[in-house]
């Protein structure tokens, strides 16, 4: 069995190396398949247990985005989202990083509905902050792409608090 999982490992990086190995030599990063166009300059978790064990680690905040492909809204909340250098740096900078396009199991995580585009952010203490919210009543958790500006300030000053 070792055996069969040395040389998989071997026949796996044969075939990542070269691709690796011509990223590198452009000077750019390999695609960022977990980034999903969210940016690719951000290291993002892959399900939400690792955003939680790597928030209580690091003490940052973890912030959950939950879309979909063929959301117009989601979309166009991920070209702003993915544009703004300040927006991309303080997401790399402050916060573990998640962009889910599924439901999670914890009800925590959708208070008020399962919609998308939907940003909820969990302290490091695993605490899901139901105060910061977006503009709509309906929808508490939802940002447009003009929100963001908004959305920022208030990710900066409640990503203090645990």
């Amino acid at each position: 069995v070792m055996l069969y999982s040395t040389l998989d490992l071997c026949l796996l990086l044969a075939t990542v190396s070269p691709n690796l190995a011509i990223a590198i030599k452009k000077g750019k990063r390999p695609p960022q398949t977990l980034s999903r166009g969210w940016g690719d300059d951000i290291t993002w978790v892959q399900t939400y247990e690792e955003g939680l064990f790597h928030a209580q680690k690091s003490k940052k905040p973890l912030m959950v985005i939950h879309h979909l492909e063929n959301c117009q809204y989601c979309q166009a909340l991920k070209k702003v989202f993915a544009q703004n250098e300040e927006i991309q740096e303080m997401a790399q900078n402050n916060f573990i990083m998640l962009n889910l396009m599924h439901e999670t199991t914890d009800k925590n995580l959708s208070p008020d509905g399962q919609y998308v585009p939907r940003i909820m952010f969990v302290d490091p203490s695993l605490t899901v902050r139901a105060d910061i919210t977006g503009r709509y009543s309906n929808r508490l958790y939802t940002y447009e792409p003009q929100d963001l500006p908004v959305c920022k300030y208030s990710i900066i000053l409640n990503s203090d608090h645990n």
